[in-house]
């Protein structure tokens, strides 16, 4: 059992605790399985990203919290007061963010399928740009825009047709996948007049997945980014670098774990040394970011207690109360998470399958995880799920979604 830096758990006194009150007397008041979030470490990883990029040298970047990574409204609001725009992918999306109070000039909305209904809230709402993944999708744009009397923002997103090293379902930059347009198709659209009668092309944006570790890809794919707006030649308010920015949620992670300041050092080296010197425009692109994981990951937790404990021959496992359609991704990325229990272990340890009532084999947490000897009621947290948890939570086996519990900054429950 790890503890990682800048997480809100921690031991005291052999105990666990969450932003330092005692895990216990928080599930005496909230019942589990629940979501844990901790305002202080959602702001500390915000703040943390934007000083990176400051110190980066690139100027007035926007940063947009991407919201399918977690769109709990209080959270968003704090964000929303820190100065954070916001990634969309649907008009849900849309509204929770304006709730939140996220203003429309900071929202950008990406993914393929955006329907007609949906472009015309972005326009009344005057979000700061669509990223277009196809050309259709421009049209139904252009065509919605003039029913309006609007002019779209719309930005194009590149698919730079890289591989990036991370789980094949999240990832999006190569040819094969649906995400994006190939440099090609995006010179000869411009050529097309039809298409620009009420959109005006405003910037350029690429994202090529997500939990990424390895910046190779990135690299390149930020090359190609440039290369792009240069054979654009025409002035662009912004350049639109994405996401996925991965978190060391375990061994595998850390061997390769790469920080926002690296992050940010091969984004100024690769735009704003080299693009700018050749961008023959007087007003610079500014940079925008879609960050997501590594703002929330860490700031969540996912509590969940002992059912009862079995033992098949060597097999050791204790069944929680919590599920794979309560927090999904061990099972379906077979991603690795820390699991804490309430009590500190010692040097005697059991090896420890962590697994849910579901009815699928797949319904487990962590495999002959070393922890000391469980038993029913005792409470365990899974960590880092600040991230995609809640967000693909469902009701499969007819069970009711958990709870989300936020610890603000003065150390309250709401």
């Amino acid at each position: 059992m790890t503890i990682k830096n800048s997480s809100p758990l921690s031991y005291k006194k052999g105990k666990l605790h969450f932003d330092n009150i005692p895990l216990a007397s928080i599930a005496q008041r909230v019942k589990t399985p629940f979501y844990l979030y901790s305002e202080k470490t959602l702001l500390d990883n915000y703040g943390l990203f934007l000083d990176s990029a400051l110190e980066a040298n690139i100027e007035k970047p926007l940063i947009c919290f991407a919201l399918k990574a977690n769109p709990n409204l209080k959270l968003l609001k704090s964000l929303a007061r820190a100065g954070a725009g916001a990634d969309i992918v649907s008009q849900g999306e849309l509204k929770r963010a304006l709730d939140a109070g996220i203003k429309a000039s900071k929202i950008v909305f990406s993914g393929v399928g955006k329907t007609g209904e949906e472009i015309k809230k972005g326009l009344k709402a005057g979000i700061y740009s669509f990223n277009v993944e196809s050309i259709e999708e421009l049209e139904l744009i252009n065509s919605e825009a003039r029913k309006l009397k609007k002019k779209a923002r719309v930005a194009f997103r590149l698919n730079p047709k890289v591989h990036a090293k991370t789980h094949k379902h999240i990832s999006t930059g190569f040819k094969t996948h649906k995400f994006g347009l190939l440099k090609e198709d995006i010179l000869k659209s411009l050529k097309k007049k039809s298409l620009w009668s009420d959109t005006d092309l405003v910037g350029l944006s690429m994202h090529i997945g997500s939990q990424l570790t390895c910046l190779k890809a990135t690299k390149k794919a930020i090359k190609e980014l440039g290369s792009l707006a240069l054979e654009v030649n025409r002035p662009l308010e912004f350049l639109d670098v994405g996401g996925g920015l991965g978190v060391d949620y375990g061994p595998e992670e850390e061997k390769r774990f790469s920080t926002p300041k690296q992050y940010m050092e091969i984004i100024s080296s690769e735009l704003v040394s080299s693009f700018y010197k050749k961008y023959s425009f007087d007003q610079k692109p500014r940079i925008v970011f879609e960050p997501g994981r590594v703002i929330a990951a860490r700031a969540g937790a996912f509590i969940t207690s002992v059912v009862r404990t079995k033992k098949s021959e060597d097999c050791h496992f204790a069944i929680v109360d919590g599920g794979m359609n309560d927090f999904v991704r061990a099972s379906l990325y077979g991603a690795y998470h820390d699991i804490l229990t309430e009590k500190k272990a010692g040097k005697k340890t059991i090896k420890t399958d962590i697994v849910g009532p579901i009815c699928e084999t797949a319904d487990c947490f962590g495999t002959a995880r070393s922890l000391p000897s469980l038993k029913a009621g005792d409470l365990i947290s899974v960590s880092d799920v600040g991230a995609y948890g809640f967000s693909m939570a469902s009701h499969y086996n007819m069970r009711n979604l958990p709870k989300e519990v936020v610890i603000s900054l003065k150390g309250k429950l709401s």
